[in-house]
Parts: C-alpha cells; sequence; structure tokens
C-alpha cells in the first residue's frame, strides 16, 4: 500500500489545525459561556456606574421598560413585588429602552420623574438602554445567546430572572405579569433569604 504525499501532507495540516483550534482557541471561544449576569456593567438612571457584581447573592428580575406603552401599568406591579421580596433577596432592575415603538422618548431625568409621580418607583433603574439588535447592550447579547431565540425581547417589560449565582434561570414575555403565579413561584422557589 502506497501513500500519497498529497494526501499525507493533507492529513497532517489537518492535524494540526485540529490541534491549534483545540488547545489555542477553544479557551477564548469559551470563555463568554462562563459569564454570568454579574460580568455586566449598566449606567444607572442618575448616569452613575451600576455593576451587576454588587447584586451577587441575589436573584434579579430585568426588565425593559417604557413609560408610553400599553403595558406601562406593570410598573405597579414591579414595584409591589419589589416591596414584597426585596428584604428576601430579589432585584428588580427596570431598563428603559425606546426599541419598540418609540415608546420611551424620554430623556433619564423624565423617565424618573414620571416613574416616581406616577408609579412610586424605587427599585433601581438603569440609563435608556438598547436590548434589541447589534448594538444592544452586552447584557441582552449574553442573555440571548443563553436563552435561545424564543427568549429575546419582543417589546416592552419582557422580564429576565436571574438566580442568586448570576445564572439566567428563565424568560417570561410582555403579556405575563409580574405578579403573575408563575413568576410569583419562579422568585420564591430562588430567594435566598426566604
Amino acid at each position: 500500500m502506497s501513500f500519497n504525499f498529497y494526501s499525507k501532507k493533507k492529513t497532517v495540516l489537518n492535524l494540526t489545525l485540529c490541534f491549534l483550534l483545540t488547545f489555542c482557541f477553544a479557551p477564548a471561544l469559551s470563555a463568554g459561556t462562563n459569564k454570568t449576569a454579574y460580568d455586566f456593567t449598566f449606567t444607572n438612571i442618575d448616569g452613575k456606574v451600576l455593576p451587576l457584581g454588587e447584586f451577587k447573592g441575589k436573584i434579579l428580575l430585568i426588565v425593559n421598560t417604557a413609560s408610553r406603552c400599553g403595558f406601562t401599568k406593570q410598573y405597579a406591579d414591579l414595584q409591589a413585588l419589589w416591596e414584597q421580596f426585596r428584604d428576601q433577596g430579589l432585584v428588580v432592575l427596570g431598563v428603559p429602552s425606546n426599541d419598540f415603538g418609540n415608546q420611551e422618548p424620554g430623556t433619564e431625568s423624565e423617565i424618573k420623574l414620571f416613574c416616581k409621580v406616577n408609579f412610586q418607583i424605587d427599585f433601581p433603574m438603569t440609563q435608556k438602554t438598547k436590548v434589541k439588535g447589534e448594538n444592544a447592550h452586552p447584557f441582552y447579547i449574553w442573555a440571548a445567546r443563553r436563552i435561545g431565540t424564543m427568549g429575546k425581547p419582543r417589546w416592552n417589560f419582557h422580564k429576565f430572572l436571574i438566580g442568586a449565582n448570576g445564572r439566567l434561570v428563565n424568560w417570561f414575555s410582555t403579556m405575563t405579569s409580574p405578579r403573575s403565579k408563575k413568576i410569583i413561584q419562579a422568585i420564591k422557589s430562588r430567594l435566598p433569604h426566604s
């Protein structure tokens, strides 16, 4: 049996490429899969840095919000949820976004005032943030990769639930009320201080 020189050279080249991909590039490619929500930083509604790492050990309900949406009344339920469970380890984080129907056109100060006057919001909020597309905030890109296409925000008041270990554990659509049995049970089952 004789080996073709070019076939042997091709085999060696393929083995070399496999080695390089496995041992040199695989750690870099998998580095992003080990991230948790705590690796991301937002800017809060007052313009200060808001690292999610400051909430380590708590669970997070991260919700993209809008002030001129048919679902804006969910702010009241988010506030009630925050009041009910914050002492047990829940953080509700509002992420104002103008990505859906241009329903959050205001400035951060206008958004903050609207939320305070109409819903007495005192849970943390971020500055206005992109939550969809290739220019989305890195947290939303990470979440979409972790949860899949069906779990991406499709409208305002989409909800991501992050466990106390920083891992994305579930998502809830716009239509799911923050006070629904499904969300309450998901929160209660993960509360670190219940």
